[in-house]
């Protein structure tokens, strides 16, 4: 709550308000201030509740904040929701009602005041069913709806040239240059016309510099179509022998072509689809669904902080280094049979990732022969609706077959390489599975010789520098592959530059020209700057002395007119009161009776005796009341004490009454007793 005052006061005392709180002073308001500064804050939003409260009334002004707030969007909090409580908390000004609402709209303020502004034109006027029969009304409606939705339209246009960046000022200053600049060129034209015209052969000698322009713009056309022709003919190039290439192949697949060779692709296809379905579709689907429950979990998580994020990075840095550490005590305590496996794991796993690679090639070379064929189909139909018939003809039929043919070749060879691979993996795991046990005798063997000799653990330390230096040999070689690639490299980036700047050599050159003449440009340019400068800061320093004037001018006219209103204003009253004394003397002297009695001497003297009289009366009153206050309080004194006597006798009845009950009760005890 403490922050939330807080908050209020530092709002309060900034602009546009300029209150001068501080927290014990806004603490301490009265409920109808508290109410004025929510007022002064919903003016601010929305100024046509710019109002003094006071000269209205209470319900009038919470049916008034209580329509604001609910255009706004205001909800209560948890322990006002119910909306009479609330309103008569607002009614009350109370603090607990009146802070949230202060709190909340100085939090958000800009945003309340384009709300308060849209509401203006967007908060659709509610008109019955049963005046909309009348066609003018309902007219009327629609084009108050059309309105309405120009208005959203032109508003959001608005919004995106505000939140564009462009500058009304900047394309201001842009037009006055270019307007500047078009009046120059205008009149350098008219001073070229000048000159041209005292020159004999004028006409003449313009129509050969238009045909000139037009010649040299033809030439740039040209140029421009030349080198188009050229990348065409490239490209027909590179189409052509891609033709050669595709002839040779689909040669080379008929050769190939024979019922084993079929048969041989068949299997291998087969083969290639078992390995698809029952090995790597199923790792991708399996894959696919631990990424959709990670999403899954992820979305049902609620939305993290900074802090939550902070502590995620902190743990994975602290299993990073767990796991560095276990790494690095894997390394210390590794198994020499291991080491001796390495290179038999080393190649089952390239054999591995060869299958794997070889498979994503044969599924990208489905999906693209999908892709033609789909294509394929779709020109087809194209050809069919325009021409009516099929395009393809025999041969390139045969062609297209003979192609497919081709690639179904290729296609088999790698699924043979597929399969030669798989059953050369399954004899790698079988000699590696084989390997393993004879060395894990071999080493068990060794272990006791070496403790026997007492020198144990050498064989370890043995292996460990072999595999070292295995290692540092590794980086040697992929060092000097990678500078090899990086020689490579240079050499076709100095090649590119070299081409780059043969083709750039005619292009410099053309520029050196529009430099050279951009320069000129520049430097006339700076000369008419300066000059439009100069003459700028003159017409200023003018038109800032001539301000000046005007301002004193209007200051002093201003003070004359206020002089003036308040000699006109004095006279005025001194009139009314020379007149109201003249009718008073009038009156006071005059012999009729009826207008004496109307003078204001005649009413107050009548007044002042009115009241003497009833002076005279209130204190003879008082003088009764006090020659009888004695009497008086002698008597009252007297009826207390018979209050208090018969208070006494009521109290002895109520006891003679009680004891005579009692006496009888034992009475009849004691008859009873005889009676036995």
């Amino acid at each position: 709550m403490s922050e939330q005052l807080k908050f209020i006061v530092e709002q309060l005392n900034k602009d546009p308000f300029k209150k001068s709180f501080n927290l014990i002073t806004f603490d301490s308001l009265e409920p109808m201030q508290l109410l004025q500064i929510l007022n002064d804050v919903l003016a601010e939003i929305d100024p046509k509740q710019a109002l003094d409260i006071r000269e209205e009334m209470p319900e009038q002004t919470i049916k008034r904040m209580c329509a604001l707030l609910g255009m706004l969007k205001y909800k209560p909090p948890g322990n006002l929701s119910d909306v009479s409580i609330f309103r008569q908390g607002l009614v009350a000004g109370r603090k607990p009602v009146v802070h949230p609402i202060l709190h909340w709209l100085l939090q958000r303020l800009p945003e309340l005041k384009k709300r308060a502004y849209l509401a203006r034109f967007l908060v659709k006027l509610e008109v019955p069913a049963e005046f909309l029969q009348d066609d003018v009304i309902n007219d009327t409606s629609h084009q108050y709806e059309e309105l309405v939705e120009g208005f959203k339209t032109y508003h959001k246009e608005c919004e995106l040239l505000r939140t564009s960046g462009f500058s009304t000022a900047e394309i201001r200053r842009d037009i006055s240059a270019m307007e500047d600049e078009k009046d120059q060129l205008i009149k350098r034209v008219e001073r070229l016309k000048k000159r041209v015209e005292s020159v004999s052969n004028h006409q003449r000698m313009l129509e050969q510099a238009r045909q000139l322009r037009v010649e040299s713009e033809r030439e740039e056309s040209l140029t421009h179509q030349k080198q188009e022709q050229k990348n065409q003919l490239f490209q027909a190039e590179q189409r052509l022998q891609r033709s050669h290439q595709q002839l040779k192949d689909l040669r080379q697949a008929a050769a190939d072509a024979n019922p084993e060779s079929l048969m041989k692709r068949l299997e291998e296809e087969i083969k290639i689809n078992s390995y698809m379905v029952s090995e790597k579709l199923p790792k991708e689907l399996e894959g696919m669904r631990r990424t959709v429950q990670y999403l899954q979990k992820i979305a049902s998580e609620p939305a993290m902080g900074q802090a939550d994020l902070q502590e995620l990075e902190d743990k994975i840095k602290e299993v990073d280094a767990q796991i560095n550490q276990l790494i690095e005590k894997r390394m210390m305590r590794s198994d020499p049979m291991d080491d001796k496996l390495t290179l038999y794991r080393q190649q089952a796993s390239i054999i591995i990732r060869r299958k794997e690679s070889k498979a994503e090639e044969l599924q990208e070379a489905r999906e693209e022969l999908a892709a033609a064929e789909r294509e394929l189909k779709q020109r087809s139909s194209q050809a069919q609706a325009s021409e009516g018939g099929e395009v393809i003809r025999g041969d390139e039929m045969k062609r297209l077959v003979v192609k497919l043919r081709s690639k179904g070749t290729v296609y088999k060879k790698q699924r043979q390489e597929i399969a030669e691979l798989k059953a050369e993996y399954g004899v790698l795991q079988r000699t590696e599975e084989i390997l393993r046990q004879r060395h894990e005798t071999v080493q068990q063997k060794l272990q006791t010789v070496e403790a026997e000799k007492g020198i144990s653990g050498y064989s370890t330390t043995q292996e460990e520098l072999e595999r070292v230096s295995a290692i540092k040999s590794e980086l040697d070689e992929k060092k000097g592959r990678t500078l090899d690639d990086m020689s490579e490299m240079v050499k076709k980036l100095n090649s590119m530059i070299v081409e780059k700047k043969s083709a750039l050599a005619p292009i410099i050159t053309e520029l050196r020209s529009l430099r050279q003449r951009c320069q000129e440009l520049t430097q006339e340019y700076e000369d008419k700057k300066a000059q439009y400068e100069s003459c700028t800061v003159g017409l200023e320093s003018n038109r800032s002395k001539l301000e000046q004037e005007v301002k004193a001018l209007m200051g002093e006219t201003a003070q004359e007119e206020n002089q003036y209103h308040y000699i006109n204003s004095m006279s005025e009253i001194t009139e009314m009161q020379i007149q109201r004394a003249a009718e008073e003397m009038k009156a006071y002297v005059s012999s009729d009776p009826q207008e004496r009695k109307k003078a204001i001497r005649e009413v107050y003297m009548k007044n002042i005796s009115e009241q003497e009289l009833l002076g005279k009366k209130l204190r003879e009153k008082q003088k009764m009341v006090r020659e009888s206050h004695s009497d008086n309080m002698e008597q009252m004194k007297m009826w207390r004490d018979l209050e208090q006597l018969m208070e006494c006798k009521r109290q002895c009845f109520i006891r003679a009454q009680s004891q005579a009950s009692i006496g009888q009760v034992i009475q009849e005890g004691g008859e009873d007793r005889l009676v036995l």
